[in-house]
């Protein structure tokens, strides 16, 4: 998958490779995965676009409030031949026509106390004050159908805060996987997968390590890369 991107601009990263793997693995349960599917905050649309490339009877919907990221998320799916409607705001404001089967997200999720870059780009894709934690959960479960199912990441430390929310927008936790940049490193990213309707008890995933203690990619994480096979290229549209 090729996926062009800003040259000085906010790029994606691991952490959406980490959960596009997530909801491969968690979907693998359910024997047709079709609907719409929501990709929210899309950026350069590489988390969506590789769900609509594996799951082939999901519609793609993206929503991403900066014009720069607007113009990536179409361009990347019409060079990847998929189809897609975009939708132009802030998660928050967007009033969407239909109902969503599954919602996905690698939303700005560090805290807005500390230090913010400079660059307005990189800030609104980074911290969480430009999507608060508690109004991107309350509005993912307005947006979902009665079973629909919600997959992102997030911080670590503000594990707390997610399921408290959660469970106040009526989510079941259905699975959690803890991502550590080394096995004797704490765990730094939270991947999550919540529902609605359901009262199935919380799978917890094995750990997924990045590094090796010689700071190669761990088997795991070489395999995440190879089941995602993007190739990126960066431009400059100003």
């Amino acid at each position: 998958m090729v996926l062009y991107q800003p040259i000085n601009g906010y790029c994606y990263n691991s952490d959406t490779h980490f959960l596009y793997n997530f909801i491969y693995e968690n979907l693998k349960k359910y024997k047709n995965i079709k609907g719409e599917l929501l990709d929210i905050g899309s950026g350069s649309g590489i988390l969506g676009l590789l769900l609509a490339r594996e799951y082939t009877n999901l519609n793609l919907n993206q929503c991403e409030i900066q014009e720069v990221f607007q113009f990536f998320s179409t361009k990347n799916a019409q060079t990847n031949k998929l189809e897609s409607t975009l939708y132009k705001g802030s998660f928050e404001k967007v009033e969407f026509n239909k109902k969503f089967d599954i919602c996905v997200s690698n939303p700005p999720f560090y805290h807005s106390d500390v230090i913010k870059s400079e660059n307005e780009n990189l800030r609104i894709a980074r911290y969480n004050d430009s999507l608060p934690l508690e109004q991107f959960i309350k509005k993912v479960s307005s947006v979902l159908t009665s079973e629909g199912k919600f997959f992102f990441c997030y911080d670590v430390k503000q594990i707390n805060e997610i399921l408290i929310l959660l469970n106040k927008y009526k989510f079941n936790l259905e699975a959690l996987q803890f991502v550590h940049p080394k096995l004797s490193k704490d765990a730094t990213l939270i991947l999550v997968y919540a529902k609605k309707n359901s009262k199935s008890l919380t799978k917890i995933f094995n750990p997924l390590i990045v590094f090796e203690n010689n700071n190669d990619f761990t088997q795991e994480v070489q395999n995440i890369y190879e089941k995602s096979s993007t190739y990126s290229i960066k431009v400059n549209i100003e």
